[in-house]
C-alpha cells in the first residue's frame, strides 16, 4: 500500500472514530477524510474524489455490517487489504459532567456494551457515530449524557473517559476492508472475496460449495443478502482462501461461473491477522 502515501483516504464516522484508527493503521502518512455515511464513501469512490476508503465489514461480536455488503455489490473499486482491530470501549463525558443517565454510541457500540449499559440503568439511545456521539456532547455541553467510544476519540474532542473496557466481551474484534485501484500480487497468505447469484433451483447452492471442495479451496465465509428485487431470493458473498492469479483458484472460478446467474470478483488482498 506505499503506493497510497499522501493519498485521500476516507473513513465513516468523525475523528477519533474506530474506522479512522484502523485507516491510520493502514495509512500513516495519507490524508484521511471522514465522512458521515457510507453511501457517501462508495459514491466519493466512485466519482474519484478520493483514493481509496477503510470499512467495518464485521464484528466478532455483533457479525456483518449488512449496508457494507449491499454497498459491495455495485461498487467499482476492488478489495485490497484486510485488517482486523481489537474494540476497547471508553465511556466518555464532559470534565465537569453530573449523574449520567443517557448514553449515545453507534448501534453496534451499543450493542456490544449491552450488559454494561444495564448494569449502568443508562437509557441508550443510537446516533450514527462513536465519536460523532463525543462531539455531540462536547458541542451540546450535555452533562447528563455520556458516550460510548474510543480513547482516541476523548483524547482529541478533550473528553473525560468515567470507564474503560466497557465492552461486555473482551475478545471483540471488527474486520476492516481497504477499497482501492491498487493492484495486489499473491503473497501465499491470500484472501478472495466474491458476490454470486443462483438460480432459484433445489441443489444451487451446493453445486457451487462441491466446487470449492473439489479445488481444495478453504470458505472462511459465507454470507446471504436479499436481491431486493425479488421477494425471497439471494446473493452470496463467499470469502475463501486463495488468490485470483492462483491456477486452482481460477479453475474453480471458471466451474462456479457455468453454476451462476452472475458472479463478481470484489478482489484478492494479504489476509490480516488478530493479535
Amino acid at each position: 500500500m506505499d503506493t497510497l502515501k499522501g493519498k485521500k483516504v476516507a473513513f465513516q464516522g468523525e475523528h477519533g472514530a474506530y474506522s479512522e484508527i484502523a485507516a491510520t493503521s493502514f495509512f500513516p502518512d495519507s490524508e484521511l477524510i471522514p465522512m458521515r455515511l457510507f453511501q457517501d464513501i462508495f459514491d466519493a469512490l466512485r466519482n474519484d474524489s478520493i483514493d481509496c476508503a477503510v470499512v467495518p465489514i464485521e464484528n466478532s461480536i455483533e457479525g456483518s455490517v449488512n449496508e457494507i455488503y449491499d454497498l459491495l455489490l455495485d461498487a467499482d473499486k476492488k478489495i485490497t487489504g484486510e485488517m482486523f482491530l481489537k474494540i476497547e470501549h471508553c465511556l466518555i463525558a464532559l470534565p465537569n459532567s453530573t449523574t449520567i443517565t443517557k448514553v449515545f454510541s453507534h448501534p453496534q457500540a451499543l450493542a456490544q456494551c449491552r450488559n454494561y449499559i444495564k448494569r449502568k440503568n443508562l437509557d441508550a439511545i443510537p446516533t450514527y457515530d462513536t465519536a460523532g456521539s463525543v462531539r455531540l456532547i462536547k458541542e451540546k455541553k450535555i452533562n447528563d449524557t455520556a458516550a460510548i467510544a474510543s480513547k482516541n476519540a476523548a483524547e482529541f474532542y478533550g473528553m473525560k473517559i468515567l470507564d474503560q473496557n466497557i465492552e461486555d466481551r473482551k475478545n471483540n474484534f471488527t474486520r476492516f476492508l481497504v477499497l482501492s485501484d491498487q493492484q495486489t500480487a499473491p503473497s501465499k497468505s491470500d484472501r478472495t472475496s466474491m458476490i454470486f447469484g443462483l438460480k432459484h433451483t433445489p441443489g444451487s447452492l451446493y453445486s457451487v460449495m462441491k466446487e470449492f471442495d473439489h479445488h481444495k479451496i478453504n470458505l472462511t465465509k459465507i454470507e446471504s443478502r436479499p436481491t431486493k428485487e425479488k421477494p425471497w431470493e439471494y446473493n452470496f458473498y463467499v470469502d475463501f482462501e486463495g488468490h485470483i492469479e492462483e491456477d486452482s483458484v481460477k479453475r474453480a472460478i471458471k466451474n462456479v461461473e457455468s453454476k451462476c446467474t452472475f458472479v463478481k470478483i470484489l478482489g484478492s488482498y494479504e489476509r490480516g491477522t488478530i493479535n
